[in-house]
């Protein structure tokens, strides 16, 4: 219970971090429209809105990678790990990230630290534009997010201790997927009746699940779904 405390604590953490760095978008979406305005119709472009907008994208690039491990979403060459057991997954797992994970994080962390120190020792500005705004904040960043990371990474790697221990994956924090929002939609259509509503979500669904590959049974279940689905439709 005490382990299942500190992987749910360490998971709200990089939750909410990603969340909050979420509203970077707005920002950015602000500025490059503020930019196009000035451009296109005052014909009066802002030379270092090209490095904020650098910026503004790396921050969230990075600030969002520890949401992004939390919900396991990062990239992952699966095609054999879909067959293996839990405890042969946690157990490959577990020797990656002290294999790469880890040392990769420190030296990220000890790395962009010193560049930090060093942006703000000499108040940095960006030369790629010649009114280039200060990027120490920007560089401050970059240690922020190996942290953020590398604390997430500890909570994974106790979540495979407890799947070698146990045989199950822990189950981890949800949110909102393009499925939720379909569902959402179609609740609310007055175009579209129960049947056929029901109908599309369980395709959604379907899609998604086989997108996912959660396992090789489910796969073949989805498969087989769809293909009584075509031979209904036929009829």
């Amino acid at each position: 219970m005490t382990f299942l405390r500190f992987i749910r604590a360490i998971d709200q953490v990089s939750y909410w971090s990603g969340k909050a760095a979420s509203w970077l978008i707005v920002a950015l979406t602000f500025v490059v429209a503020i930019e196009v305005f000035k451009r296109y119709i005052l014909n009066a472009p802002t030379a270092w809105i090209f490095d904020l907008n650098n910026m503004l994208y790396g921050s969230l690039f990075m600030l969002c990678g520890a949401y992004t491990l939390a919900l396991a979403g990062h990239v992952r060459a699966d095609f054999v790990y879909i067959y293996m057991k839990p405890r042969a997954q946690a157990s490959l797992d577990l020797i990656l990230y002290f294999l790469f994970f880890i040392p990769c994080m420190i030296g990220l962390i000890y790395a962009g630290s010193g560049y930090a120190a060093d942006s703000w020792r000499i108040h940095e500005h960006s030369t790629v534009t010649a009114e280039g705004p200060p990027v120490y904040h920007f560089k401050t960043v970059i240690p922020v997010a190996g942290a953020l990371v590398m604390l997430q990474g500890l909570a994974e790697i106790v979540r495979c201790i407890l799947t070698i221990r146990t045989g199950q994956w822990p189950a981890r924090l949800e949110d909102v997927e393009e499925i939720d929002v379909i569902e959402t939609q179609l609740g609310h259509s007055e175009y579209v009746d129960e049947e056929s509503r029901r109908a599309a979500i369980e395709g959604a669904k379907a899609i998604d699940e086989a997108a996912r590959h959660r396992s090789v049974m489910e796969e073949g279940v989805v498969h087989e779904k769809a293909i009584k689905d075509d031979d209904e439709r036929t009829r």
